[in-house]
């Protein structure tokens, strides 16, 4: 009886360190889907650094407790998977929602980002983000557009002279023919 104790608190936790870990955490009820829809769903999970895990609802509820996030349990009852998104905190919840789009059969019950738990909305909400590369790179084109804007700017006189030198050399090979 210790053995399962023991193996329990570990799977605690691991969870725990996987909370504290993902930039966001969503809670989905797998039921109806086959094995070769789960094996496909992993597959998208493990390319997209999302780690996924079918887990029981009292350990989930443990390691919630230890990390102090409330408002799970009316969402832990029946089969629980969960997908921690531990590089894009969209990545999980994009994957899901295009996998419940095509399969209808997953149905996400709620999501963590950081101590605050969502609901479905706040997931899709989640879903709609851009990924974190799009949004490193908009934030680079915002940072280098003072910078563009200067090098126009100091261009500019550089610019003018030496438009007004070839009108001057214009003019004088007109005059000179």
């Amino acid at each position: 009886m210790k053995e399962v104790i023991r193996q329990k608190q570990e799977t605690v936790e691991q969870i725990v360190t996987w909370m504290k870990e993902a930039s966001s955490v969503v809670i989905v009820d797998y039921r109806g889907l086959t094995v070769a829809e789960v094996t496909a769903l992993r597959a998208q999970f493990r390319q997209n650094g999302v780690v996924y895990r079918v887990l029981k609802n009292t350990l989930i509820k443990r390691a919630a407790d230890q990390l102090g996030i409330e408002g799970l349990d009316e969402c832990l009852n029946g089969p629980t998977a969960v997908a921690f998104g531990m590089e894009d905190p969209a990545a999980a919840a994009k994957i899901i929602r295009d996998f419940t789009a095509k399969a209808k059969k997953m149905e996400v019950k709620a999501g963590i980002v950081g101590t605050q738990v969502i609901d479905a909305k706040g997931v899709s909400a989640l879903a709609d983000l851009p990924s974190k590369d799009v949004l490193v790179a908009k934030l680079l084109g915002t940072l280098n557009m003072p910078i563009s804007g200067l090098v126009g700017v100091l261009s500019g006189p550089a610019r003018a002279l030496v438009c007004a030198l070839e009108a001057v050399r214009k003019q004088k090979e007109e005059t000179a023919a």
